[in-house]
């Protein structure tokens, strides 16, 4: 399952599901660089982070943003 950090409020992050639900993960459980936008690969009980995707979403919001400024 992948999922991307939306914000975080108190000791959870809140998470976005490919069928936009939110679910609420633990920071403790998160790896240590997560942060908001960040994409996450659940496998069984491991949460890892999805570096390639998660640049990959950025580089498409800044190449949208981008082009709203032209």
């Amino acid at each position: 399952m992948r999922l991307i950090i939306d914000r975080f409020e108190g000791d959870f992050a809140v998470c976005e599901n490919e069928n936009r639900k939110m679910i609420n993960i633990e920071k403790s459980k998160l790896p240590r660089r997560a942060k908001e936008g960040s994409v996450l690969i659940i496998k069984a009980d491991k949460i890892e982070l999805d570096h390639g995707e998660t640049e990959n979403r950025k580089a498409r919001i800044r190449k949208m943003m981008d082009s709203l400024w032209e």
